[in-house]
């Protein structure tokens, strides 16, 4: 299954109190990279918080996973997880046969 993992930072917090873990959280989620669990990995530009594509087979497991990385260890972020489905709309352009149309 497909997870979204959308970053929050614990309001209150300075760049400073993060630095001591960056190293570490760069290693984990490299680590977890490798092993097929964060598919990818993006940094939003607005708010530099980052965006994880997940590959778990429950919203339970990837949160686990996410777990693991020092900064929500520390308590300095959290992730909001969203489960995806596939997208099934496709279908309606379709016939009952295979054949393609539209209207």
């Amino acid at each position: 299954m497909k997870i979204l993992a959308l970053e929050k930072e614990t309001p209150g917090l300075t760049p400073d109190q993060f630095k001591p873990f960056l190293k570490a959280e760069a290693a984990r989620a490299w680590e977890l990279q490798q092993a097929g669990v964060i598919r990818e990995l993006y940094f939003r530009p607005d708010e530099h918080t980052a965006v994880l594509i997940l590959e778990c087979d429950t919203v339970d497991e990837a949160q686990l996973f996410l777990d693991t990385l020092p900064l929500v260890r520390e308590g300095l972020i959290t992730f909001n997880l969203i489960p995806l489905a596939p997208y099934s709309g496709f279908a309606r352009l379709f016939d009952k046969k295979g054949a393609f149309y539209c209207e």
